[in-house]
């Protein structure tokens, strides 16, 4: 074969060559994944945007939390108050009532000692009415004097500072009272000071 010959082949070898490699480049090209460029716009967004939602998110769940706190806290700080002015009212009362009994004491002694010929007078009834308009309203406020006559003793309502012994009367049964007892709100302000029998 001559060297022009070979020339020849070599030139018409080399165009399909050439097109050969670029057809295996496109290949290639086509058979590789996105590169993270190409992907890169949309996706990089996508996880912008999540990573920046993700701490919203969390502080909106720790501020709502933290709302619920306070609102329980708040919720618990009024029942309490309420509950202390409750009983600090209660305490003021009893202080009041236990100031005011005496008085009450003192009237039905004027009434017992009270002389015959004056019993009917204008001023004995005055006095009884005064009395009676006293005691209603202390019951209308919840005081209530203790039952104590014919009761058998309890120690939670009377206080015996005698003793007596009497046949007729029941085991522990009180057979005087000395002094009226009082309650208020079921809450004892004073204890009746009673004689106890047998």
């Amino acid at each position: 074969m001559s060297q022009e010959n070979k020339n020849e082949e070599k030139k018409s070898c080399q165009p399909e060559n050439g097109e050969q490699e670029l057809e295996k480049a496109e290949e290639t090209a086509a058979a590789e994944p996105e590169t993270s460029a190409e992907k890169g716009p949309e996706k990089a967004a996508e996880g912008s945007a999540k990573e920046k939602k993700d701490p919203k998110d969390a502080q909106i769940e720790e501020l709502q939390d933290r709302l619920k706190r306070q609102m329980a806290e708040f919720d618990n700080f009024r029942k309490r108050t309420e509950k202390e002015k409750a009983a600090m009212y209660e305490v003021g009362a009893r202080d009041i009532i236990e100031r005011i009994l005496p008085v009450i004491d003192n009237f039905e002694r004027g009434l017992a000692a009270m002389p015959e010929d004056v019993k009917g007078s204008s001023f004995a009834e005055g006095v009884e009415k005064i009395y009676k308009q006293f005691v209603k309203t202390l019951e209308d406020a919840g005081v209530e004097a203790i039952e104590a006559m014919g009761q058998q003793f309890d120690p939670n309502l009377h206080n015996a500072v005698m003793h007596v012994d009497d046949e007729q009367l029941g085991e522990n049964e009180i057979s005087q009272e000395l002094q009226k007892g009082y309650k208020y709100r079921d809450t004892v302000v004073r204890h009746s000071m009673v004689q106890v029998a047998n």
